[in-house]
C-alpha cells in the first residue's frame, strides 16, 4: 500500500524529473487542500495526487466537489502570490510500479 505521503513524494519526484519547479506543497484554503502547485513553463499547474491499489481506480474518488475545491483554492494562491499567467489541473495516480499523469484536465477559468 503506497500512503498519501509516499504518493506525494513521488508525484513531486516525478514532476521534477519532468522540468517542473515546484512551488509549494500542502496548500490550504478554507476552501480544501491541493497537493501540489507546480510551474510548467508559463503555466502554473495545481496537481491532484490520488493512490491505491484497490478495486476502484485512484482517480475514481475525484468529484465534482474535489474539483470546485481545487478551484476556489487555485484562486486564492493566485491572488495570494500575485501570480498572473495560464493556469491548469493535472492529475496524477500513483500505484504500485507506477505513475500516470493526466494533464490539462480542467484549463483555467
Amino acid at each position: 500500500m503506497i500512503d498519501w505521503k509516499k504518493a506525494e513524494n513521488i508525484a513531486c519526484d516525478f514532476l521534477k524529473k519532468k522540468g517542473y519547479r515546484i512551488l509549494e506543497r500542502n496548500y490550504r484554503t478554507r476552501y480544501g487542500e491541493i497537493d501540489i502547485i507546480a510551474r510548467d513553463g508559463k503555466e502554473i499547474v495545481f496537481v491532484e495526487v490520488k493512490s491505491g491499489t484497490g478495486r476502484v481506480d485512484p482517480l475514481e474518488r475525484i468529484d465534482r466537489r474535489k474539483v470546485r475545491s481545487i478551484e476556489r483554492s487555485a484562486r486564492i494562491f493566485m491572488i495570494q502570490n500575485d501570480v498572473e499567467g495560464p493556469i491548469r489541473v493535472d492529475f496524477i495516480r500513483v500505484t504500485p510500479g507506477r505513475v500516470d499523469h493526466l494533464e490539462g484536465i480542467w484549463l483555467g477559468w
